[in-house]
C-alpha cells in the first residue's frame, strides 16, 4: 500500500507543484479514504484497491493543478493548503 501512496503522492506532485510532499500525502490519503468510506456507506461492495487507484488517479488529472487553491470546510482537510509545509 506503501508504494501504491508514494506512486499516487508523485503523480500529484507533478500535477501540481504549489504542494509540499507532506501536503499531496496528506491529499492522498484523504481522497482515498473519503472515495471507500463513501462506497462502502451506500452499501456497495467492496471492488478492491484497483478501483479506489483508477478514481483516485483520475481526481489528480481532473482537479490535482488546482488542489493547492481548495478552501476546506471540512475539518479533515483543513491544514491542507496552510504554508507551514516545505515545497518539494
Amino acid at each position: 500500500m506503501e508504494d501504491l501512496f508514494q506512486r499516487l503522492t508523485k503523480k500529484l506532485l507533478d500535477n501540481n507543484s504549489n504542494l509540499s510532499a507532506g501536503q499531496a500525502r496528506t491529499w492522498i490519503e484523504r481522497l482515498w479514504e473519503d472515495f471507500e468510506v463513501i462506497r462502502a456507506k451506500s452499501g456497495r461492495q467492496y471492488e478492491g484497491s484497483a478501483v479506489t487507484e483508477t478514481i483516485v488517479t483520475k481526481w489528480i488529472e481532473q482537479y490535482g493543478a488546482h488542489s493547492h487553491k481548495y478552501e476546506a470546510t471540512n475539518m479533515k482537510f483543513n491544514k491542507l493548503n496552510k504554508e507551514d509545509h516545505f515545497k518539494h
